[in-house]
């Protein structure tokens, strides 16, 4: 680092200062170089400056990028180009991004891992035909080869990495919980996995971490899964030590699925109801019906109606048959780590049978439907089909979107400028179900479920409708 770096009143540093990569990335080509400093569309400089700037922000919780751009407008960060290799140029960042004047290291680490994805999805993607992202398995190549390019891989070979699914607005007795379970898994061996956000992304992994370190384990992961739309709203926790950037929520997802080994789902909001239909939408697939996969919703006592509602939405959209693939356990967090280690061994087994691997799931067949990036306007959401009539893994895909859409409307740059300037998405579907979506998304906003909490009062950026559009 060349200069000090000082604090401002505002809780800004002001002066400029300079670091290198660790591991992450050590070199970029001029053509890189040029397109990071570009603001221009076509440019990466306004997405990696959106993307450090929530990085360096990690543990001031927030929900809105814009908010966040306003509250640090004079933060700048640039490439600078070395004979040795590159720099970060960083001002007016966060002076919670340091301690005694020096960047901490997880900061300075996941910076340079903002920088490596940016710069390999936009090199794969920049005139190039090696992925066909308009079909079912170029896209799974193309995720395959972003968490091969980040490392991320090659800690899965043990086959124990259990993915945590759950709302970044949840209370303390909620997220005291979340902490239980990863202690739990974490004295059994299990690394985790989430969306890297605070709540209950973070919960798990420090749980984990003490799990970890009662059984002198050093090599535990804390993976984080984000995306460019989102990480300002779920900034990495500190707690993350492999962080990685996708494109966008559907490869994130994706990414989830085909890395994951076993899944947990705590409470939360629209978000973890997305995350729900996205993997019980692929696993009602037919060619998924015999694939072992283990999937567990739990919360502490308090949180019991919450499953109820999600569960009794869930059946009554998509059919009985949905419950077979999943679990319901309250305010047991040893029962639900004894589970996942009894059943993990036989998703492992399964593997090694159809020979595949273990780091990646190559045999669950994700649907274009669960692929493909839906773009949350107004015309879309009134469009989606919310209707009987569909296969149910067909229903959940709409679904999904919709849920998809109702985040992007809450936290997303454009999806909040969208609602302000036309007023709440409309959401269209079956009376008798509309009813019941209505009473489920009304339930999270009681509960607090679609705001962090000291964000402000919270107005519904959607309108439930029964009956088709008109």
């Amino acid at each position: 680092m060349s200069d000090s770096a000082e604090p401002s009143p505002l809780g800004q540093v002001t002066k400029k200062v300079r670091i290198k990569p660790e591991g992450a990335l050590d070199f970029l080509s001029l053509h890189e170089i040029h397109k990071l400093r570009d603001s221009n569309e076509g440019g990466l400089y306004n997405v990696f400056r959106r993307c450090a700037l929530a990085v360096l922000n990690t543990g001031n919780e927030t929900d809105s990028g814009a908010e966040l751009l306003r509250m640090f407008p004079d933060f700048d960060i640039q490439i600078v180009p070395q004979a040795r290799g590159v720099r970060l140029e960083v001002s007016g960042a966060p002076e919670t991004a340091f301690v005694d004047d020096i960047m901490l290291q997880g900061i300075r680490e996941h910076l340079f891992s903002v920088l490596r994805d940016i710069v390999y999805v936009s090199n794969q993607l920049e005139g190039s035909n090696r992925f066909n992202l308009e079909s079912t398995e170029g896209i799974t190549d193309f995720i395959f080869h972003i968490l091969r390019n980040a490392g991320v891989l090659e800690h899965l070979i043990p086959f124990n990495l259990v993915v945590c699914w759950g709302g970044h607005s949840i209370n303390y007795t909620e997220y005291q919980y979340t902490k239980q379970v990863g202690y739990q898994l974490g004295l059994r061996g299990f690394n985790i996995c989430t969306g890297c956000g605070p709540g209950a992304m973070k919960g798990p992994m420090k749980g984990a971490a003490v799990g970890h370190a009662k059984q002198r384990n050093r090599n535990g992961r804390y993976i984080g899964l984000t995306e460019p739309g989102i990480i300002a709203s779920e900034a990495p926790n500190p707690m993350v030590n492999t962080l990685v950037i996708m494109p966008d929520i559907e490869k994130r997802l994706e990414a989830f699925v085909r890395m994951g080994h076993g899944f947990i789902i705590f409470p939360g909001g629209a978000g973890t109801a997305e995350e729900i239909l996205y993997i019980l939408g692929i696993l009602m697939h037919p060619e998924n019906q015999d694939i072992p996969f283990p999937l567990i919703l739990t919360g502490p006592r308090e949180s019991a109606s919450y499953f109820e509602q999600i569960d009794r939405f869930i059946v009554s959209v998509l059919g009985e048959e949905v419950r077979k693939h999943y679990q319901i356990i309250i305010d047991d967090p040893k029962e639900v780590a004894r589970q996942m280690q009894q059943r993990i061994p036989r998703t492992r087994e399964f593997r090694r049978s159809r020979r595949d691997a273990y780091y990646f799931n190559w045999t669950l067949h994700i649907a274009p439907l669960f692929q493909q990036p839906f773009l949350p306007t107004h015309e879309n959401m009134k469009a989606l089909n919310l209707m009987p009539g569909q296969e149910p893994h067909v229903l959940a895909a709409q679904l999904r979107c919709m849920f998809s859409g109702i985040v992007s409307g809450n936290i997303k740059d454009e999806g909040v400028e969208a609602v302000r300037q036309k007023g709440p998405f409309q959401i269209h579907g079956k009376p008798e179900w509309m009813a019941q979506l209505d009473q489920l998304l009304q339930a999270f906003c009681d509960q607090n479920r679609m705001k962090l909490p000291g964000m402000g009062t919270y107005q519904p950026c959607y309108e439930v409708v029964p009956g088709t559009p008109g």
